[in-house]
């Protein structure tokens, strides 16, 4: 230093707020490798050392302390899609009205590239009333939703999946299917006596819905569209 007027203003102002130094990281690391000079090669300095491992730990700790807060603010934002989604599907007055909210509104919500609701019927994709009702609702043999989300290898069966599409995506999608390249699956169950359906969240990015994510959310969505669909199959 210099000035020695500015050397004594800077040295009161240490003594009198020593945080300045002791919460700055840069002027600390300075201090302690001017120390380690000082004392020369041949002395090991472990209160350095030591205070080395606890930077690294600290780093560590806001590190994981930054991923807990984002995910706390993804599942939040997560839940209150949800939430918007749910209450859209219980506007519509009529079946086809409520097809349309789902195509639409619950999708746009929702992020969705698209979305299909399948049901196992008897009948075929040719009648008429099921041509008017759109491109979102499709019909299926009975045993097609158990082998599509289990890809034809069976096994246990799960509420929900979430995986990339595979080359059978065609018969849920149509000819969306060439650029959906993932998708999350919810089986469908509409009470006693009655086939199940399956409702398909298709994406065009392939991480959108991986098999590592939640389901719990999903899983809430599905139960309150069941609940709406039984009104509609009443």
């Amino acid at each position: 230093m210099s000035d020695p007027a500015l050397a004594d203003v800077l040295r009161e102002k240490i003594i009198s707020d020593p945080e300045v130094i002791l919460e700055d990281r840069d002027l600390m690391r300075a201090l302690i490798a001017a120390n380690e000079r000082a004392m020369g090669a041949n002395i090991v300095d472990l209160r350095g050392i030591a205070m080395q491992r606890l930077e690294e730990r600290l780093d560590r700790l806001e590190d994981t302390h930054r991923s807990v807060i984002a995910a706390a603010y993804e599942n939040l934002a997560g839940t209150t899609q949800i939430h918007r989604a749910v209450l859209k599907l219980l506007d519509p007055t009529d079946f086809e009205a409520f097809l349309n909210v789902l195509h639409s509104d619950v999708a746009e919500i929702l992020r969705l590239d698209s979305i299909r609701l399948v049901l196992e019927t008897m009948q075929t994709q040719h009648d008429p009333v099921l041509r008017s009702l759109g491109e979102v609702l499709r019909v299926a043999e009975p045993g097609f939703i158990d082998t599509y989300m289990t890809a034809g290898r069976g096994g246990q069966l799960r509420p929900v999946v979430l995986r990339q599409t595979l080359p059978e995506a065609a018969a849920v999608y149509g000819e969306a299917a060439e650029w959906i390249r993932s998708e999350a699956l919810m089986r469908l169950d509409f009470g006693p006596g009655r086939l199940p359906g399956l409702l398909v969240m298709g994406a065009q990015d392939p991480q959108q819905f991986k098999p590592s994510q939640g389901t719990d959310l999903l899983g809430f969505f599905a139960g309150a569209f069941e609940r709406a669909m039984r009104r509609w199959l009443a």
